[in-house]
């Protein structure tokens, strides 16, 4: 397996979740911080926006994780890979929007 294949499932990772989010506001019909709100990250989007973000965010994850090359989750490194992408976005998402929601 190639290096580049261990990128491509971290990337792949943090675009999962990064994915969820948005689709779980979305589809609760929540405002939810996008790229396209103003200011972009700090103001609120429409629960529409969310579900087409969330929605691209999932098909950037799935071409990254399944596309590149055969990904299986048996394989530890590679699921390694995908949960380290996974858990860097989410501990970034919660530092930086948790003080819009209430977080710490």
């Amino acid at each position: 397996m190639h290096w580049y294949n261990f990128l491509a499932y971290f990337f792949g990772g943090a675009f999962l979740a990064n994915s969820l989010p948005h689709l779980f506001n979305g589809i609760s019909g929540r405002s939810f911080q996008t790229p396209f709100a103003k200011p972009p990250g700090k103001g609120l989007s429409s629960a529409m926006a969310n579900v087409l973000w969330g929605f691209f965010n999932l098909v950037i994850a799935w071409l990254l994780i399944f596309c590149v090359a055969g990904f299986s989750l048996s394989d530890v490194r590679q699921a390694l890979a995908l949960g380290a992408g996974m858990l860097l976005i989410s501990v970034l998402s919660a530092r930086t929007f948790g003080r819009y929601h209430g977080g710490r």
